[in-house]
């Protein structure tokens, strides 16, 4: 009697490797950002902003970011003023902000992150499933190198590519896509794992399987309304459907 694999499961059978988001999939950074962020903030004479807001902008690179942290609170502080003259002054501000920013940020990379439960775990049976791994993350490389190192995640990958490794960003397929090629992986027989409809977008536009983790960030948005294959807990729960089934290898050169 033929048994159906469990979708998640059939998944990862037909996977030769993994991409991996970092910023709300494998290491909750909201408490990096917020104090980064903070502390440009004091250095502009500009007002603190919350963290619960901070939540809902993350998720699309850090200029991005600056962009709506800036247009946010001098949205609130600038009332008298119209949305074309804020965004001329949120522009006006941006090169000192990105200076300020990038400098607190480099300085207390990691310190206020943690690493999500099940995430080691979750990589090391993805490695030991027989997957070779890639983070792909739309955080500056220059960020990303060091979190990673500092918690103890570096050794999983293979490659690391942060947001300024190529043209464009999530959600443009294009990362992923070149992602694929420096694992040597078809797109079809590469999951893509994040917790964001950009990494969702991004994995259907190339081609790739992608799974999203159920807490995360998503821009404030509930995750499972995202057109996704699989949704999972934790990295954790990957152990299970690994050893689910066997696994066939297909190389990109055929």
């Amino acid at each position: 009697m033929l048994i159906e694999q469990p979708p998640l499961a059939a998944l990862l059978a037909r996977a030769d490797a993994a991409i991996v988001d970092l910023d709300g999939t494998m290491v909750d950074t909201l408490g990096d950002f917020a104090e980064a962020l903070n502390r440009m903030l004091h250095d502009l004479g500009l007002p603190a902003i919350a963290a619960a807001q901070i939540e809902t902008m993350v998720g699309k690179g850090s200029e991005h970011l600056l962009r709506l942290v800036l247009n946010h609170v001098l949205g609130h502080t600038e009332q008298a003023q119209t949305a074309i003259e804020i965004k001329a002054k949120v522009e006006a501000l941006y090169p000192r902000a990105w200076e300020r920013y990038q400098h607190h940020y480099l300085a207390i990379n990691g310190q206020f992150a943690r690493v999500y439960p099940g995430v080691r775990e979750g990589l090391d049976t993805l490695r030991r499933a027989g997957l070779t791994l890639a983070c792909l993350t739309n955080k500056p490389t220059a960020f990303a190198l060091p979190l990673l190192r500092a918690k103890g995640l570096d050794g999983f990958f293979g490659h690391v590519f942060g947001g300024d490794a190529f043209a464009c960003k999530k959600p443009d397929p294009l990362p992923l896509l070149k992602t694929c090629a420096a694992l040597g992986t078809l797109p079809a027989r590469t999951l893509m794992i994040g917790d964001s409809s950009n990494d969702a977008q991004a994995a259907r536009a190339a081609g790739c399987p992608v799974v999203l983790v159920t807490y995360g960030y998503n821009h404030g948005q509930p995750v499972r309304a995202v057109d996704a294959d699989g949704f999972i807990d934790t990295l954790h729960d990957l152990l299970p459907a690994a050893a689910a089934g066997p696994r066939s290898r297909v190389s990109a050169g055929g």
